[in-house]
């Protein structure tokens, strides 16, 4: 069975046996769309399907478990499945093995047509694995295992899916952010009578735009040239629903992300010092040293917390080596520190993510600043001053709750008096 990279869309997939699924609604007798409850019923059953297939392609475990099983049979398989450590395990050791990622690696061409279907739910289940099967590939691309060169077609398969869905999506044109235009009086600050221009000729000032991503183009194969900014852009499809993806997930690709900038160096420690030991040897300070500092112990313990975050029921020795450091040109890095971002400081995100995300932000800073790269340098420095604050909001008003429950403890409190009920005789 071969990838179909050329003419594959949502509506043009297949299903787990290799026959075409036609995605469009099914007619009524008159010609008009049918019942929601026939679509509804004929979603689930491809969910089901789609469910029961994966569960055929992964290894049987020593006790004979199925942790899929159980979640064909719910009311929203798709989602049961996004949902499912157990099952996000699974696939994760198989996705890990050394024989993945080939052409004819059935996992991949799972992936590959699933991603393609038209269920959001299942979507995001494949998306849920990019972090996984990006620093697998990046590993294997960067750091192989011998001198053979290893086919990774059924990666790149699954990455030129997601690349080409969003080259669709965005239709040849950039993506852009609006930038104001600081001559100009602001929104909240503008006076109240309007001044009239000394200049009456004069022209508006055109706001201004910046380019965050330029337009995208069609790409068929992954070249070395273009390998950094499908793999961006594949992420940049996993940060558009990063709210959907679950706690491991997220997880993986923080711990995947330090271990991208590489191996731990004296630099991470800079933010570790406390204001007097910070840059010794300068009497006069630094220009880095007024603005970020932490608490002594904080990134210690952060550390000690990330070491037991990954799941650990699959085997991720292969991308968590300290070896596997990669190039992180800026269309890589860029959506790698706004995934991160997410993790570090988004409210509903457990304290392990977002201590694994300080990790993560901490180990590019030493990065960029070993590289001299001025974007990756201020985008990484801007994130971990945020964190402190937050850590620091977060201290204070737990500190202020300790307090005023300590407080009311420790004042006596009146007794009340018996309450009198009255009466109408």
């Amino acid at each position: 069975m071969d990838f179909h990279l050329h003419g594959g869309s949502p509506s043009s997939s297949s299903d787990g046996h290799g026959h075409p699924n036609n995605n469009s609604s099914p007619q009524a007798p008159n010609g008009h769309p049918s019942d929601p409850m026939h679509s509804w019923w004929e979603s689930i059953s491809k969910a089901r399907s789609r469910i029961h297939l994966l569960s055929s392609l992964l290894p049987s475990s020593p006790d004979d478990e199925d942790p899929l099983s159980s979640l064909a049979d719910t009311d929203r398989p798709a989602r049961s499945l996004l949902l499912s450590a157990a099952a996000y395990s699974s696939v994760s050791a198989a996705i890990s093995s050394p024989s993945s990622g080939s052409g004819s690696d059935p996992l991949c061409h799972w992936l590959y047509d699933t991603y393609l279907s038209s269920d959001p739910d299942l979507r995001l289940v494949v998306l849920s694995y990019l972090p996984l099967i990006s620093s697998i590939y990046l590993r294997r691309i960067h750091h192989p295992a011998s001198d053979t060169p290893v086919s990774l077609s059924g990666f790149e398969a699954v990455l030129l899916a997601l690349y080409s869905s969003e080259t669709k999506a965005r239709n040849g044109k950039p993506v852009t952010i609006s930038i104001p235009d600081l001559s100009q009086p602001s929104l909240y600050h503008s006076p109240r009578n309007s001044v009239k221009s000394s200049n009456s000729n004069s022209k508006p000032s055109k706001p201004l735009v910046g380019v965050l991503s330029p337009p995208l183009e069609p790409q068929m194969a992954v070249k070395s040239t273009k390998r950094a900014c499908i793999v961006g852009v594949a992420l940049d499809c996993y940060y558009k629903q990063i709210s959907q993806m679950p706690r491991w997930s997220k997880l993986d690709f923080c711990k995947f992300a330090a271990v991208w900038a590489g191996e731990e160096c004296p630099c991470t420690s800079e933010f570790d010092q406390k204001p007097e030991n910070f840059f010794q040897g300068h009497e006069n300070g630094d220009e880095f040293g007024n603005d970020i500092r932490v608490e002594a112990d904080e990134i210690e313990n952060v550390a000690e917390r990330v070491n037991d975050l990954a799941i650990e029921n699959y085997n991720s020795v292969e991308v968590g080596d300290k070896d596997a450091r990669v190039p992180l040109p800026w269309e890589l890095l860029q959506p790698v520190l706004r995934i991160l971002g997410h993790c570090l400081l988004g409210p509903l995100n457990v304290d392990e993510v977002k201590d694994a995300a300080s990790m993560a932000v901490r180990r590019l800073y030493a990065r960029a600043s070993h590289d001299l790269v001025p974007q990756a340098i201020l985008a990484t420095r801007s994130l971990i001053q945020l964190d402190k604050r937050a850590r620091e909001a977060a201290k204070a008003a737990s500190t202020a709750v300790a307090y005023a429950s300590g407080s009311n403890a420790n004042t006596p409190s009146k007794a009340k008096k018996p309450e009198i009920l009255l009466v109408s005789k």
